[in-house]
């Protein structure tokens, strides 16, 4: 089913080596086209064409990720905006994006690669800096955009508006664009609801904001979100997209966030349950001490 394979994988991480060889032995058994992360390539001795990013994901039916969340953040930056399928591995601490554990990859790749498995889109945000009503720099995130304070161990001022509306003014650390699939980073421990990856919204989760009544606000992802900070604040602030930094802004400077056309499209092993994922994750379900 899948002929042409991106391997994206965790560099400098002596725990990559296993899964990746697992994920290869099982791939071996196929005829497919496999092109490898540059920063793995000593670990498949020559076996496999080594790419730069793009050719990870050029032509590519299924990319594979090896290592934590992060590392499938960082392919999917490459993968949705050609709809190319993901699948993650997991070794990092938590995982929720990546399925895989290192022992079930050669039972779950190899049902994937037969046919069982479900698919699932997740929504990305598409930011932009806007100066003097031009936009000077753009990214994308599949997890949120971060805006906060930076270089001062002051508060910032941040002034929020939805589809041209004033939502409010506030003294914080700043605030957190999320998506559902970001309800369960940075989001969640600033106080946020998790949300249901199906679920058309966005979550605005101020970070220690100077005030009880600045709550987490959910909003439908078709929204337009606007952004800006005190003219004093704005060199000591910065913007984030997935860990990625957008150019310093300056006074007058706003962040727009909408919902970007693509969507990231994962695969999960068949049977794959979210719920569970998250009591598994969280530990919930657990009955009291």
């Amino acid at each position: 089913m899948f002929r042409r394979i991106g391997l994206v994988a965790k560099h400098d991480d002596a725990s990559v080596r296993g899964a990746l060889d697992a994920a290869l032995a099982v791939l071996g058994r196929y005829a497919v086209d496999i092109v490898v992360d540059a920063g793995v390539a000593a670990a498949v001795d020559g076996r496999h064409r080594v790419g730069a990013d793009e050719a990870l994901v050029a032509d590519r039916d299924l990319v594979i990720t090896v290592g934590g969340d992060g590392t499938l953040l960082r392919a999917a930056k490459l993968a949705f905006p050609r709809a190319v399928p993901l699948l993650g591995i997991n070794l990092g601490r938590l995982g929720f994006l990546a399925d895989l554990s290192p022992q079930q990859v050669a039972q779950g790749l190899e049902a994937i690669m037969a046919g069982r498995y479900v698919e699932e889109e997740r929504s990305v945000l598409a930011c932009e800096l806007v100066r003097e009503g031009v936009v000077v720099a753009t990214q994308t995130a599949l997890n949120d955009v971060v805006i906060q304070r930076w270089s001062t161990p002051r508060l910032i001022t941040l002034n929020t508006y939805v589809d041209g509306r004033f939502v409010h003014t506030q003294r914080a650390d700043g605030l957190i664009v999320s998506t559902p699939t970001g309800s369960t980073a940075y989001a969640l421990s600033g106080g946020g609801p998790i949300l249901d990856p199906a679920v058309p919204a966005f979550l605005l989760v101020p970070i220690c904001p100077h005030s009880l009544t600045n709550r987490p606000l959910v909003i439908p992802d078709s929204a337009r979100i606007e952004i800006d900070v005190g003219p004093e604040d704005a060199e000591h602030s910065s913007v984030n997209a997935d860990g990625i930094a957008l150019p310093g802004w300056r006074p007058g400077d706003r962040v727009r966030i909408t919902r970007h056309t693509a969507s990231v499209h994962l695969l999960h092993p068949a049977g794959h349950d979210h719920f569970a994922t998250l009591r598994a994750k969280m530990q919930g379900g657990r009955p009291p001490c």
